[in-house]
């Protein structure tokens, strides 16, 4: 009988599976190794997308904040022009209310009464002058109430005076111009 050694045959065998799973274990390395570099060099690419789109939001912010402040300086402008206009409404309205007013304080004058000085502050008229008699000054004082450009006459003083005709009544008496009406404003 012929004698046959299988020992060779196996431990053959043995050693090119052991190449074999050391070559699968070299290559799954591998392919481990390529795809973390895969999803490292992935990850990279995000990181740097979103890099970009922060950087590009800094500026759009940044843009925003200079347009905010324009809008603040064009706003305080505006709220300037405004506040001229509305004192350019305020001397449209008020400029024949003077004519008005000194229209209004001869038309109220009654006969009897001389009017030495009229002083205007503000709002408040400030009437010196002389009567005849208190009577006159009391039908002056009515006069200036019935009369829509004055309101809330007031009498200072009174003083009775003599000169050789006739005994006369030096008076104060103060009133506010009323307010002028306001117009439609565009």
């Amino acid at each position: 009988m012929a004698h046959i050694n299988l020992l060779p045959w196996r431990e053959e065998l043995r050693q090119e599976r052991q190449q074999q799973f050391i070559s699968a274990i070299v290559a799954g390395l591998v392919f481990a190794g390529i795809a973390l570099y895969g999803a490292v060099w992935y990850a990279d690419g995000l990181l740097a997308q979103q890099a970009e789109r922060n950087q590009y939001l800094k500026t759009e912010h940044a843009k925003l904040d200079l347009r905010i402040i324009e809008i603040k300086t064009l706003e305080a402008q505006r709220n300037k022009l405004i506040g001229q206009m509305d004192v350019i409404n305020e001397l449209q309205i008020s400029r024949p209310k003077v004519v008005k007013v000194f229209d209004a304080l001869v038309r109220s004058v009654p006969d009897g009464i001389h009017l030495d000085k009229v002083e205007r502050r503000g709002e408040i008229l400030t009437l010196n002058g002389v009567a005849q008699s208190n009577a006159r000054v009391s039908v002056f004082m009515r006069g200036l109430d019935d009369n829509a450009e004055f309101d809330e006459p007031k009498l200072n003083i009174v003083q009775r005076t003599s000169t050789a005709d006739d005994a006369i009544r030096q008076f104060t008496l103060k009133t506010m111009e009323s307010k002028p009406k306001k117009e439609g404003v565009n």
